[in-house]
């Protein structure tokens, strides 16, 4: 089940609410678990054990961690933890690519197990991992309510594609959550602003990169046509999920992290890796970089480590080798931004802009590639290098029809909706909380017949 979907905003969503809101605030803990696992089972029922059977393994060890005082005996329970908690994510997402890389190495014939991926298994691995490493150093207690624990890692707002919500992040208010007429407003809206980002922005702009894969046309034109639309796409996409969990968050009485930040207004690799995805950046950071030894042990190991978490970055998002040179390609920006680039970036800001822009629409070409024959395609028909028409008719049609849908999108990709809304709050806010409910309805009513009518509606972090 996905939230931008018939089922869940009629009938899942409504029903949850109901329940939740009817039981006594002791017991809601319980209900959001229930839900959480019914909304989970709904589409992949045979990986709730695997789910469940680590975050049990998660609690068991946060106990034993909270419990033991030899620093020799903690640090072996840390790293079994962090063993069992990896070896469900080796095991599903990257067993098959190991084998087929040892396979065409050696001429060996290892017979690939074929694994289906469980959905969110990246998102909520991540969860566990940060939950018991900061009970081991200190950070947080041990959770001894094994609901409030399981609460945690199944709920189902940030379950699937995050943001990556820390225990810290929401111990306090497993206990104790504040359920305020404003949260519920701010909620709502938060979640319908996602809702629409997804379906009127992130759906049409996904049709446009659809078209270019079925045709794989290399033409200048409809090269750089797909590159900005993929561009565009995976941010409304990503944005507007992670718009929709932090409002059901709301809604729910919990406070997520932000995960975006309009990430296009940078002008440089550094500065946009602040802005986008933060939950997962900030997670690397604190979880592999600092514990590496960051920038303290002297310029050659700061370099070694931002390499080392980069790599790591692109294998988490995919077990594929586009993806490992996606991570190492912004690696390698990074560094060099750090070693020459980051000074003259910040003076220059408007060629660090149309610098950043280029880098990143190149990189997600490598990122959305099947592999890495056809990225090289993709770039080859970005640079005129094809040997082609520089304008195709199919290209030239669809940015045509889609001129509008680029332009709006590429707007709503800065800052200056929110500021135009403020200034109408600030201006007349008596007039703006009339029109907002009236805008939400007609934004939902909106969504609802694309809904209906519409065929394309994936998620891409499913897919991690």
């Amino acid at each position: 089940m996905i939230f931008s979907s018939i089922p869940f905003l009629y009938y899942f969503l409504p029903a949850v609410l109901i329940l939740y809101y009817l039981a006594p605030k002791k017991a809601r803990n319980a209900v959001l678990l229930l839900v959480s696992l019914v909304f989970y089972g709904w589409g992949e029922p045979k990986y709730l054990p695997v789910m469940l059977g680590s975050t049990a393994l998660g609690y068991l060890f946060g106990l034993a961690l909270g419990a033991a005082k030899k620093p020799v005996v903690r640090k072996a329970l840390l790293t079994v933890s962090i063993l069992s908690c990896l070896g469900v994510l080796v095991y599903f997402k990257y067993t098959d690519f190991f084998l087929a890389n040892l396979n065409a190495l050696f001429g060996t014939d290892w017979k690939l197990l074929g694994l289906a991926l469980p959905v969110g298994v990246s998102f909520y691995t991540f969860q566990i991992l940060s939950y018991t490493v900061d009970v081991y150093r200190g950070d947080a207690a041990a959770q001894r309510n094994p609901i409030a624990l399981a609460c945690y890692v199944t709920m189902f707002p940030q379950l699937i594609a995050g943001p990556i919500v820390r225990y810290t992040d929401v111990a306090r208010q497993l206990r104790d959550r504040a359920y305020t007429r404003e949260n519920r407003t701010q909620g709502m809206t938060r979640f319908l602003i996602g809702l629409g980002k997804k379906i009127l922005l992130a759906n049409l702009l996904g049709e446009v990169c659809a078209a270019w894969r079925a045709t794989q046309d290399g033409s200048v034109l409809f090269s750089w046509l797909y590159a900005v639309s993929y561009t565009l796409h995976i941010y409304f996409d990503f944005s507007g999920y992670s718009d929709m969990a932090i409002g059901l968050g709301k809604l729910l009485g919990f406070a997520f992290p932000e995960n975006f930040n309009c990430p296009y207004i940078a002008a440089s690799v550094t500065d946009f890796w602040r802005r986008w995805h933060m939950s997962l950046s900030s997670w690397f950071r604190d979880y592999v970089y600092i514990p590496l030894g960051g920038n303290r042990r002297g310029r050659g190991r700061q370099l070694r480590n931002i390499l080392i978490v980069w790599l790591l970055t692109g294998f988490w998002h995919g077990a594929a080798w586009n993806f490992l040179f996606w991570g190492l390609y912004f690696g390698a920006l990074l560094i060099l931004e750090k070693l020459a680039l980051l000074k003259f970036l910040e003076k220059h800001r408007i060629f660090g802009h149309v610098y950043l822009l280029l880098a990143v629409v190149f990189g997600f070409v490598l990122f959305d590639a099947s592999g890495l024959s056809s990225a090289w395609m993709c770039i080859r028909g970005m640079l005129g290098l094809n040997e082609l028409p520089p304008v195709s008719a199919e290209g030239l049609y669809l940015l045509r029809s889609n001129t509008v849908l680029l332009l709006v999108s590429a707007v709503g990709a800065t800052p200056l909706p929110k500021l135009l809304a403020q200034k109408l709050n600030d201006r007349s806010p008596k007039a703006a909380a009339a029109l907002q409910p009236v805008a939400l309805c007609v934004l939902l009513l909106i969504c609802t017949a694309f809904l209906v009518d519409g065929s394309y509606n994936p998620f891409l972090y499913f897919r991690f």
